[in-house]
């Protein structure tokens, strides 16, 4: 009871959508399908097989409005900073992934991603005012506190299932940062999206349409973990027992090894209960009944059939009933793995994924070279699954984790233990899982005999506005157009770092966040010839000294020529001369 009157108009368009349900869309009378349901003059206008939603185009607009943003690093929450090839980026992902699209096309062989699932509870960022310009949708998620940084209050938006747009605000969320991603994978990479019922069936057809219908690989499922069940108010399909992980490649250059290989020989069991309550399966078994909210696999007399041929048991471990894992089951383990749980609730009970589950998907895509995205953290079970199976096979694959710092609930465990947000649980377990292995392997040789050289690091950056002073689209008077004449004959920023700025160079000059760096006398050599920065003075000393490294490219900041025009032009001339591309920011 909420205290209110009966809603008559609500009570008939309940009635209406139990009479023709197929003229309501996201809970809304669709009236271009209830005249064809009730007329004979049918005309549906653009006949053609397409995935549309409300607000496409604005999707379309974020998707192509370029980031001024920058990546600034935080050495003080790394580990071995200037050494790791590992990353984790704290930001809005669709931002973030729009300043990686430079130095990270085409160079990402997996992306494992577990985005919101749309259950009508989930707080996410979308562009929920399809009227709104560009500069509108940043002013209302990014409200700046005193030091000019973006603050989070404004950035979510709770999408109910009340709302007119439930699923098109999801699409919406969703297309963008899809499309960018398949930007960043390599030609035979691949890509896995966990997923529940809610959206599984528009999430593909959203990446058909992104990756090409062609390019599908699988869908796998996977077994849900049980407090999930019992948080369901009510079940309203079959199929409450899994949740699936959609997988679609780059192109058909993609190699996928099947899962099934790489299961032990040795003999195999499994947990004998299932998720749900079904009485038929609600029996005494080796004089125990089913743990509450679960049920046995099969019904009673099947199990006593077991029993006698020795494929059902008591664990010797757990003293729980489990049946002998079948060669016929091994063989569908590439779609239904029965033998993992979705869902991980044991690190700060923050109902991360299983390390296990995304192990196997490392071991799918066959590279222990493999760089690894997953712009969902979250707790960072992605990277926790890197460093652990580096570990197991001496594998030298990289990740790069983003997540926004999305407040944790004051009531949760992770909140109540000391992690005001969902980036420092992240993080955290990152130190952890490093610290366990180094203590683990103290002492220890590795497969050629030489101490271990596991990267067992990270690199820490937190997306930042420009250290440049960005023009702004919005002038309307002459006043205005001079104030901002005046602020740009200085660009840069006059609170920016050097090495703030040498990160942004870095990375909109399309060079890796981990590429090779050399400091040298008065300038900076990256991934040894590939580009030299001066950032800090320019004379002519330091710049012999550059061309004589001859790097491919040089950048500079224009304000170390500052009253020096002469010392500009002879630089210039130079580096065109050493055939050196020359740019002075």
């Amino acid at each position: 009871m909420d205290g209110k009157s009966l809603n008559i108009t609500e009570e008939k368009l309940n009635r209406l959508k139990e009479i023709i349900p197929e003229a309501f869309t996201e809970n809304k009378i669709d009236w271009e399908k209830l005249k064809a349901t009730l007329s004979d003059d049918i005309e549906f206008k653009n006949e053609r097989y397409v995935l549309n939603w409300a607000g496409k185009s604005d999707a379309f607009r974020a998707l192509q409005s370029p980031s001024t943003a920058t990546l600034a690093p935080c050495r003080e929450e790394s580990i071995d900073f200037d050494k790791t090839g590992n990353i984790f980026i704290e930001g809005e992902n669709l931002e973030v992934l729009k300043v990686l699209q430079k130095s990270y096309f085409g160079k990402i062989k997996m992306i494992y991603i577990d985005p919101p699932y749309n259950t009508g509870n989930d707080n996410f960022i979308y562009p929920d005012k399809f009227s709104e310009t560009r500069e509108e949708y940043l002013s209302r998620i990014g409200d700046k506190d005193e030091t000019g940084f973006m603050t989070r209050e404004g950035l979510f938006r709770k999408n109910s299932k009340d709302s007119g747009h439930y699923h098109s605000n999801w699409l919406s969320m969703m297309y963008p940062r899809l499309f960018l991603a398949r930007n960043l994978l390599r030609e035979d990479g691949v890509i896995f999206v966990s997923i529940d019922d809610n959206e599984v069936h528009n999430l593909r057809l959203l990446m058909n349409e992104v990756f090409g219908e062609e390019n599908f690989r699988n869908t796998i499922f996977v077994s849900r973990v049980k407090k999930n069940i019992q948080e369901r108010e009510e079940i309203r399909t079959l199929n409450q027992g899994v949740d699936y992980i959609i997988c679609f490649s780059k192109s058909m250059d993609a190699f996928i090894v099947p899962a099934k290989k790489f299961h032990r020989k040795e003999e195999r069991w499994h947990a004998f209960d299932a998720p749900g309550v079904r009485s038929t399966m609600e029996y005494e078994l080796f004089g125990q009944k089913p743990p509450s909210g679960r049920h046995w696999m099969y019904e009673k007399e099947r199990a006593l059939l077991m029993v006698e041929s020795g494929d059902l048991r008591i664990s010797p471990k757990t003293g729980k009933p489990q049946y002998r894992l079948g060669a016929s089951d091994e063989t569908n383990l590439d779609t239904n793995w029965t033998d993992i749980i979705e869902s991980d609730s044991t690190w700060i009970k923050n109902g991360g994924k299983n390390q296990n589950l995304i192990g196997r998907l490392l071991q799918i895509i066959n590279d222990k070279n493999a760089l690894v995205l997953d712009f969902f953290a979250g707790s960072c079970t992605t990277a926790n699954s890197v460093l652990a199976i580096n570990r197991e096979d001496g594998g030298n694959r990289k990740f790069i984790c983003v997540q926004l710092p999305e407040k944790c609930d004051e009531t949760s465990d992770a909140y109540k233990t000391g992690y005001k947000t969902i980036a420092e649980i992240g993080k955290e377990r990152i130190r952890r899982v490093i610290k366990k292995i180094k203590e683990g392997q103290e002492g220890k040789l590795d497969f050629e005999g030489m101490v271990e050289k596991q990267d067992l690091g990270f690199k820490v950056f937190k997306l930042r506005e420009s250290n440049f002073k960005i023009w702004r689209s919005k002038i309307e008077t002459e006043a205005e157009l001079v104030s901002q004449l005046q602020l740009h004959i200085e660009p840069l920023d006059e609170h920016a770092k050097t090495e703030d700025v040498f990160y942004e160079l870095l990375l909109k000059s399309g060079s890796a966040l981990t590429a090779k760096i050399e400091q040298k006398e008065g300038f900076i050599l990256v991934d040894d010839n590939e580009a030299a920065l001066i950032l800090e003075e320019a004379n002519d000393k330091i710049i012999k000294d550059v061309i004589a490294e001859k790097p491919r490219k040089v950048i500079t900041l224009d304000r170390l020529f500052k009253n020096n025009d002469q010392l500009k032009t002879n630089t210039a001339l130079q580096m065109k001369d050493a055939g050196i591309e020359f740019k002075a920011v």
